[in-house]
């Protein structure tokens, strides 16, 4: 058994795809119109066919409570591995990425916490 598939709410799938596209460097994979919203989602252009990551309406009553919430105690939505979280931060930093928390060591790991636009917070982290 293995992870085909991980979601992230988002409150406009278009800007989302800009964002994880345009600024995190991930790959459109399907792109399928379901009514107002669309099954949408990327990958990593190093794993393309990898587990994918759902760009996921955020229409459903229960989820804006669970965003907001999330974010007021300062947890991320989902983790994304990378060689450098530094190299990265500094990367995205110039892109305009807002961080909220820049990158910490906790022993073998470092992770750097960015706010991603469409209403979460996306942890990078990579180990030594």
């Amino acid at each position: 058994m293995r992870i085909h598939l991980s979601s992230v709410f988002v409150d406009d799938q278009e800007k989302a795809l800009r964002f994880y596209a345009d600024v995190l460097g991930f790959v459109k994979k399907h792109d399928v119109p379901m009514g107002e919203d669309r099954w949408l989602t990327v990958v990593s252009p190093e794993e393309p066919d990898g587990t994918e990551l759902l760009l996921e309406p955020s229409g459903h009553p229960a989820v804006e409570p669970y965003k907001t919430a999330l974010v007021q105690d300062g947890i991320p939505a989902a983790s994304f591995a990378v060689d450098d979280v530094r190299a990265e931060f500094g990367r995205l930093c110039e892109l305009g990425v807002r961080f909220t928390q820049e990158p910490l060591e906790m022993g073998p790991i470092t992770t750097a916490v960015l706010d991603d636009t469409c209403g979460n917070l996306i942890q990078i982290a990579h180990s030594k």
